[in-house]
């Protein structure tokens, strides 16, 4: 394969699991569909441009952390399918992190939209 035809293939291998994402994870459906109304608020309340940039970052990072903690519970299950008390560690130090990027995407939002309301 060249080398523009490897680079082609890595970018439908990226796409396809933001498919794999969106299609098989309720959490990550949750999370778009919270990020799709944030938009619409923020269209409906006219934002600044500084803080679609902030609206858009912090979409980003609950998106990247959601799709990071799904690759490690995948893995950690196929490398490991039998209950462990590091695999559970991991797992949950990786949905810690979730929870930590929607906390503050929740007290971003509230900084952003509260003085609109």
């Amino acid at each position: 394969m060249t080398k523009k035809r490897n680079e082609i293939k890595s970018f439908a291998d990226a796409f396809r699991g933001i498919g794999i994402l969106f299609r098989r994870e309720r959490h990550a459906q949750i999370h778009l569909v919270i990020a799709i109304a944030v938009v619409f608020a923020g269209f409906y309340f006219s934002i600044t441009d500084i803080q679609w940039l902030v609206i858009a970052l912090t979409i980003a990072m609950v998106f990247t952390a959601e799709g990071l903690n799904t690759a490690i519970e995948k893995l950690s299950d196929a490398v490991h399918p039998e209950r462990s008390e590091k695999i559970r560690d991991v797992k949950d130090i990786a949905a810690g992190a979730v929870l930590i990027s929607c906390i503050i995407a929740v007290i971003i939002g509230c900084c952003i939209f509260i003085p609109y309301l």
